[in-house]
């Protein structure tokens, strides 16, 4: 195993997401690697929806405002890495994100994340939410040259999520300890994930249980 990764667990996830500190700490938080790996998995499950089922991803044209006319050429797991680098949004900042866009998904269930919006979409969902985590915040212009849109475009995603959302922005602490403890399950999964490598670890594990499967079926059935 390449010794440059670094293995997630629950635990480290859960004090990485309650007692991260700048000045101790200056790796990406964990929770960055984890949120990446299940939006990428989301946006591959719709892809393929989208190849077998059309009809399946006709969506309400209120969400369409964060379709990009181009994907940009950057991994979820970069463009969060970027968000973090340069605004140094805290973790809980990514978890309340990620709680805006489940209830988005869940307002609107025709609306699914792909490579088209998902970018714009984390970018105006973690801005939104570090407003409403952070005491002090950069200006919009400040994240829409982080997510490479003009102030213009990050004002009016700003202004469409707000609406969408119905100005529901509150998070109260059970909810939030709840989507921690998603997120903590989601690393337990095959014995935890590894970061740059979480999609094909998951996948290598999913492949090897279920030969391990058909091969005590077999064993079985020789005795």
């Amino acid at each position: 195993m390449d010794s440059s990764l670094i293995s997630i667990s629950p635990r480290k996830l859960r004090s990485d997401l309650y007692s991260y500190s700048y000045q101790e700490d200056s790796n990406i938080p964990l929770v960055i690697s984890v949120l990446a790996s299940l939006i990428e998995r989301n946006v591959a499950r719709n892809e393929r929806i989208a190849k077998n089922c059309k009809w399946a991803l006709s969506r309400h044209a209120r969400t369409r405002v964060f379709d990009g006319h181009e994907a940009p050429d950057m991994t979820v797991q970069s463009f969060l890495e970027r968000i973090f680098r340069y605004t140094k949004a805290g973790p809980s900042v990514y978890v309340v994100a990620y709680v805006y866009i489940d209830r988005l998904c869940q307002n609107y269930p025709g609306f699914r994340i792909s490579p088209s919006n998902v970018h714009r979409l984390l970018i105006t969902t973690i801005m939104v939410a570090s407003k409403y985590v952070e005491d002090m915040n950069y200006r919009n212009s400040f994240f829409a040259r982080v997510g490479g849109l003009t102030t213009n475009e990050l004002n009016k995603l700003e202004v469409d999520f707000l609406f969408l959302m119905g100005f529901k922005l509150h998070v109260n602490v059970s909810v939030f300890e709840s989507y921690c403890s998603h997120l903590e399950r989601e690393v337990s999964i095959g014995g935890g994930y590894q970061i740059e490598r979480t999609l094909r670890c998951a996948e290598e594990i999913k492949l090897r249980q279920c030969a391990e499967r058909r091969y005590d079926q077999i064993a079985r059935i020789s005795l």
